[in-house]
């Protein structure tokens, strides 16, 4: 293999040439680019589902039909279900945030100064409650200001509408013509190239496929164990918070962190007892065991190797170079990476530079 993909200075220059093209039309096009990359990325996830019904004997085009009517279901039924239910939890939730900044400045603020030096005096808490008072009064009514600032920018409201009509049109006819767009992309690959960018290819795929469809049912799974497990406790803000936690659990431990602290801060404001504070520490404690021992080992594997600060790391650079696009494309793009740095790893170890050392 090694001999097959050694490439000469002209090969290289034309395919630095070829990424860096490719690098400025992808910052120049971010703009424009989201509803594509969007349905790229379904069209990606739902590829394997779609190949299995077509296995048993169902036409692709009938299967992604299927696919479609079966997303969309799901879909109505969560906004139906859970839209009210977080817009009720948030408007509390802001209601409340006066009580808690007392409650901070009543017993957060005296430790910190104890434990850390710090003046209590240091921060207005009043001008932070009026100014939490003043922005978040009219929460309650925050859908019907977005439709009134889409209603007065006209582009605001073209960019969203060609947004959520390309993106499902974008996700059929990709998802439909997935296979075929591969076999092409592989035949315009060099021959003596082929079979090492296969390769590189299909652990690409292994990595992403056990990090977007495996985590993303992780994330999903954890959110309901914890909504429904603070639910049990009585916790009034308990869907917005397991969400939140599920949500972030993309990143190791980050969200049974963050999950724990806001439950733990709700659930004694709310209560006014330390019991509240085992059984949050519990549900926490039981879906952290559960993620641990079940829900990654089978829907996750051990297939990703992605450190975690690596994940942050492309999250927030993605974020920076090119806004959301950027975000979208930062955990494909680092598993790529991470899979191009192994084979280089791999052809240094087996190069005259690394034996002579």
């Amino acid at each position: 293999m090694p001999n097959q993909t050694t490439i000469n200075d002209s090969q290289k220059w034309w395919l630095f040439a070829v990424m860096l093209t490719a690098g400025v039309l992808v910052y120049l096009l971010a703009p424009v680019l989201t509803p594509f990359l969007a349905g790229a990325l379904l069209a990606y996830l739902g590829d394997p589902l779609v190949d299995r019904m077509e296995d048993r004997g169902l036409p692709r085009t009938l299967a992604v039909v299927v696919i479609f009517l079966l997303l969309f279901l799901l879909l109505a039924g969560l906004i139906l279900l859970l839209v009210p239910a977080l817009q009720q939890q948030l408007v509390s939730l802001v209601r409340a945030l006066p009580r808690y900044l007392d409650w901070m400045q009543a017993n957060l603020a005296p430790w910190l100064h104890q434990t850390f030096g710090i003046d209590p005096a240091a921060l207005d808490w009043s001008a932070l409650k009026s100014a939490l008072q003043k922005n978040w009064s009219q929460v309650g009514g925050a859908a019907g200001g977005i439709v009134h600032w889409l209603s007065s920018s006209g582009m605001a409201l073209m960019a969203l509408l060609a947004n959520l009509v390309l993106i499902p049109v974008v996700t059929f006819y990709l998802l439909r013509d997935w296979d075929h767009l591969v076999a092409r992309v592989r035949e315009l690959l060099p021959r003596k190239w082929e079979p090492t960018v296969v390769q590189l290819a299909r652990e690409a795929d292994t990595v992403l496929g056990a990090f977007l469809r495996g985590q993303l049912l992780v994330m999903l799974a954890l959110a309901t164990i914890y909504s429904l497990g603070l639910w049990w406790v009585g916790l009034e803000l308990a869907l917005i918070i397991g969400v939140v936690a599920g949500l972030v659990s993309f990143v190791p431990y980050l969200g049974f962190i963050i999950g724990i602290v806001l439950a733990g801060i709700a659930a004694y404001m709310q209560f006014h007892e330390a019991y509240y504070l085992l059984l949050v520490a519990a549900v926490f404690g039981v879906g952290q065991a559960l993620e641990g021992m079940l829900l990654t080992p089978l829907l996750v594997g051990d297939k990703i190797g992605l450190h975690p600060v690596a994940v942050i790391f492309a999250v927030m650079a993605g974020g920076q170079l090119f806004g959301f696009v950027g975000v979208m494309l930062a955990l494909p793009a680092a598993a790529v990476i991470m899979v191009l740095l192994r084979y280089v790893h791999q052809r240094y170890q087996q190069s005259e530079l690394y034996a002579d050392s």
